[in-house]
């Protein structure tokens, strides 16, 4: 980063929260990850379905991997900084302190995680009462939502937690108050009416005029207060009053550094269409599903519509898988011949995905990949259906197993899977165009889009062609484009998209394939339908 082009060019700061680590990158004013740096943060699962994570532990890893992307950088460069994260709950008390979200007393373990599904009562009660309220998250509202995790805590840790509760955060609002000392939010749970929290037992949060959980809202890549704090900037390595913006969760972070990205020359069917005719997919842990429409569309089984939720001045709605690269993990490490493959895959210095997908070049003989599954099919939804059945009691399902022990066995079941995380997007997707959206293409981001297999199952199983990022870490870029808005360098999120999102290449569908996906996919819907049939016969007298 030598030369005249170097000092003038700004920079901003993207900060990713993930699951299991954090992520910051330095990226440029044209898009460009210059510095990229990750740390683990730890998980407790101190039972089953609870996820708990620490505050200061999370706060710790993002000014560590932040101090190590400017590191060396002309601080006068750096224009601005986003934060993205998971949508978790964090509680602190009245001082700011964290506050224990378990029995056992562990204050350190502060934040329910947004995988956490000890709520399922909770729940249960508030969608029973049908509260007008719900049709704003597809008519069901998901265990993974903060409301019943709210009155998990006030019913289960009434004098340890709630009543000395001074703030309740999701994550991305609190990594912004730690930047900036402003307690504003992205979310506008104050906007929603009085009486859908007086009914599910949370008027408490009424009576304060929703202090606790935020009553002041921004809309994403707005500025927050004056900037970093001295506090913030010491920890973070970077000088005060750098710009911070509103922050976003991180699937919708992730939709901001792909859905806006200029596609022309490309031959898409997007090219010369609004932009409600993509969808942002971006799938890592778990995966969502990001449409947009100039007006509200109701979605049976998707969360939203939300108003500027991730581009503003336009509607949001959100699809969901709750377990999509946690399930290929589980299957592929669960298998008998896991050892093996880890042995060869080491031996030839490549990962196990990309070792998985070799052998199953090798097995294929005249076939294409896709047709190896004929008699092999897997419902996905090991830990629940969030999108569209919304249905958090539906397991997972595989059936045509052998006794077949070896590695094409674990190499078929895994190809099975990702067919079947790929049939559940084709799922949400036609439950979204039936509801009046228009998709014509898909852009992916996030891990999962770094396995060419992955991809092109997405392409042939929805028959839309599939958009990549030029830079892999889109969500970092779009935690960055939210600094720059915030900068003041852009004049909206729309063109710091249009400016920053880049197009790497573009995978299409093979349509030779498509009665073979279709009848997959008519497989895939006769699972869940037999699921039922069978639970309402173990239940019945």
């Amino acid at each position: 980063m030598h030369s005249e082009r170097q000092t003038s060019v700004k920079y901003y700061v993207g900060i990713d929260v993930g699951s299991a680590s954090v992520r910051a990158a330095l990226v440029d004013e044209f898009g460009t990850v210059v510095m990229h740096a990750e740390q683990p943060i730890q998980i407790w699962e101190p039972q089953p379905d609870h996820y708990e994570q620490s505050s200061a532990d999370i706060w710790a890893a993002c000014c560590a991997v932040t101090k190590e992307v400017v590191c060396g950088v002309d601080a006068s460069q750096i224009r601005g900084i986003g934060f993205d994260a998971t949508c978790s709950l964090v509680v602190v008390d009245k001082q700011f302190q964290p506050l224990a979200v378990n029995s056992q007393g562990q204050n350190n373990r502060n934040a329910i995680m947004w995988m956490d599904h000890r709520a399922v009562s909770q729940v249960d009660r508030i969608n029973a009462t049908q509260h007008r309220i719900l049709s704003y998250v597809g008519g069901v509202m998901s265990v993974e939502m903060q409301p019943p995790k709210l009155l998990w805590i006030k019913e289960n840790l009434q004098e340890s937690c709630w009543e000395k509760a001074g703030y309740f955060f999701d994550l991305p609002d609190f990594l912004s108050w730690k930047a900036t000392g402003v307690t504003a939010r992205y979310v506008n749970y104050g906007g929603w009416d009085d009486s859908f929290w007086k009914i599910i037992g949370l008027e408490d949060l009424v009576k304060d005029k929703y202090e606790k959980i935020g009553n002041h809202v921004l809309s994403p890549g707005e500025s927050v207060g004056k900037g970093l704090t001295p506090e913030a900037a010491k920890e973070l390595g970077l000088p005060e009053g750098i710009a911070v913006a509103a922050s976003l969760i991180d699937a919708h972070a992730g939709g901001l550094g792909v859905i806006g990205a200029d596609v022309r020359g490309h031959n898409l069917p997007c090219e010369n269409q609004p932009i409600t005719s993509r969808v942002a997919l971006i799938c890592g842990t778990s995966s969502c599903h990001m449409g947009i429409s100039e007006t509200p569309i109701f979605v049976p089984g998707v969360w939203g519509p939300y108003f500027s939720a991730m581009v503003p001045g336009l509607w949001l709605n959100e699809g969901g898988q709750s377990a999509t690269g946690k399930l290929i993990e589980h299957v592929v490490q669960g298998h008998v011949a896991f050892p093996e493959l880890q042995s060869k895959a080491a031996a030839s210095a490549q990962s196990i995905y990309t070792y998985l997908n070799s052998h199953l070049d090798l097995i294929k003989k005249s076939l294409p990949v896709g047709f190896l599954t004929v008699d092999l099919h897997v419902w996905p939804d090991f830990h629940g259906n969030r999108s569209p059945l919304t249905d958090l009691t539906l397991k997972g399902m595989v059936v045509g197993l052998t006794l077949s022990r070896g590695l094409d066995e674990l190499a078929l079941i895994y190809l099975a899977t990702i067919q079947a995380i790929a049939l559940g997007t084709r799922h949400i997707l036609e439950a979204m165009e039936a509801a009046g959206h228009h998709i014509n293409t898909l852009f992916l981001c996030g891990g999962l889009s770094k396995n060419p297999l992955f991809v092109q199952m997405h392409a042939d199983i929805t028959g839309k062609p599939v958009v990549l990022s030029k830079e892999v870490e889109s969500v970092l870029v779009g935690a960055a484009i939210l600094g720059a808005c915030a900068s003041g360098d852009f004049a909206s999120i729309q063109e710091a998209m249009a400016k920053m999102g880049k197009i790497g290449r573009v995978v299409r569908p093979n349509h030779e394939h498509k009665r073979f996906y279709d009848k997959k996919y008519e497989v895939f819907l006769k699972l869940v339908e037999h699921q039922r049939e069978y639970r309402s016969i173990m239940k019945s007298s």
